[in-house]
Parts: structure tokens; C-alpha cells; sequence
């Protein structure tokens, strides 16, 4: 999942669709400076990642984000934050003394 969000279209159709709850390859491609083609590998890498679920509406297939793998890696990742301040934490007093 880090790995998808890595890139900075990814993270930028991530932040639209957690405002608009869904979209197309087309209206997202319409909002950036690439194809629609392009828009569609970035939502597959995201979907690879299980970060957006595709949805069939007709023609269209329109993607909605899944925010439970957010929430799980903003747990981890402040739980990592928590354990590296009581290591710095340590350090700084070893350093001190």
C-alpha cells in the first residue's frame, strides 16, 4: 500500500476521491494533466493495493475509495511514531548525560 501511495497522482486521486465517494477514470483524467489512459494504470496500481474497489455502472466503471487499509496503515504508522519518540527520547538522555 505505501508503495502505491508513493506517487503524488496516486495520493492526489486518493484525496479526490475521499471528497467526491466515486469517480470515473474519465472525470479524474479531466482534473489531471494526463490521459485517461494513464489515470486508468494509477487506478489499478491503487486497486492492486486494495485502496479503491472498481464498481461496473453500464459502460462506466466507476471507483470508490476503500478507507479501511487507510486507517490501518495510519494506525501502524503512528504507532511507529510513538516507539521511535521513546527512542529518541532515550538517546537524548544518554546523550546528556
Amino acid at each position: 500500500m505505501f508503495g502505491a501511495l508513493s506517487d503524488p497522482t496516486r495520493r492526489t486521486i486518493v484525496d479526490w476521491l475521499a471528497v467526491e465517494e466515486s469517480g470515473t477514470a474519465t472525470a479524474l483524467a479531466d482534473r489531471l494533466p494526463m490521459s485517461r489512459q494513464a489515470v486508468a494504470r494509477h487506478l489499478l496500481e491503487l486497486e492492486k493495493a486494495g485502496i479503491v474497489v472498481p464498481r461496473k455502472s453500464g459502460r462506466e466503471t466507476r471507483f470508490s475509495l476503500r478507507v479501511e487499509p487507510l486507517s490501518d496503515a495510519a494506525d501502524w504508522l503512528v504507532s511507529r511514531a510513538s516507539l521511535w519518540d521513546r527512542s529518541l527520547g532515550r538517546l537524548k538522555q544518554q546523550l546528556e548525560s
